[in-house]
């Protein structure tokens, strides 16, 4: 039987998949990997065959010595260059083509959406859901729903949290490495400057913070979290012009 050539159809689904589950659920037993098998038609081995080759093209996996198979084909690099370069539009596109075959998608943090005037409205706020989307999924797998302050890991007080703001820059809106998942209280400190990650990855209060933590509780929450690591996650490490940015432009 002649090989076929996969489609970027086929692909756009298959690199999401790699890129929002954990390197152990690529296999050909996981139902995600078995439904989109059956949506694409191929096989549950090879669907789950061709997301370990993106593996193999993804630095941050190769860096911890670790290898994906070798078989990646030319297409699927030139995939993985156009994720890299256009994240956003990446994750656009993966979560319409997840709509278009009819597979579940994972909810966004809608909460930090801002809603966009004018006559495309409606179809700016679908993009932005998908991306959202996209996003959030992806962070909370890479810190395997945990908070990387707190270590709490219940995933319904989890937020994606962006390290450069939706608002600030649409090129890292979907970009992973420009996440942090924390608690929903985390979350809001940090947007609002009150917290910060140093050099050494390290979580820094505010001035502000210090002065205006006034309740007990809040002080064991907040203030506690000064001077304590960034719990790391497995893939999408934060990146360090992002958490510089933040510093210089949001920490007060």
């Amino acid at each position: 039987m002649p090989r076929t050539d996969w489609t970027r159809e086929q692909l756009v689904p298959t690199l999401r998949l790699y890129l929002t589950l954990p390197f152990g659920k690529l296999h050909l037993r996981n139902p995600e990997i078995i439904a989109l098998a059956k949506a694409i038609g191929r096989t549950p081995s090879a669907v789950a065959m061709k997301a370990c080759n993106f593996a193999s093209l993804d630095p941050q996996h190769l860096a911890r010595g670790r290898k994906g198979l070798s078989a990646a084909s030319r297409a699927d690099r030139a995939l993985w260059d156009a994720f890299s370069a256009d994240s956003e539009g990446f994750a656009n596109e993966a979560e319409a083509e997840q709509e278009r075959l009819e597979l579940p998608r994972a909810a966004g943090d809608e909460s930090t959406l801002v809603i966009p005037d004018g006559p495309t409205e409606s179809q700016r706020l679908v993009r932005a859901r998908r991306v959202q989307s996209f996003f959030r999924r992806a962070v909370l797998t890479s810190y395997e729903s945990r908070c990387a302050i707190s270590g709490i890991a219940e995933p319904g007080l989890l937020v994606a949290s962006h390290i450069i703001p939706w608002t600030e820059s649409v090129e890292r809106r979907a970009d992973p490495t420009n996440g942090l998942c924390l608690n929903a209280l985390f979350d809001r400190a940090f947007d609002r400057g009150l917290l910060t990650v140093d050099e050494k990855l390290r979580v820094r209060a505010s001035k502000r913070l210090r002065d205006a933590v006034k309740s007990a509780a809040l002080a064991c929450s907040l203030l506690d979290a000064d001077g304590r690591e960034l719990a790391l996650p497995y893939r999408f490490q934060p990146d360090p012009t992002a958490l510089e940015w933040h510093r210089r432009e949001v920490f007060q």
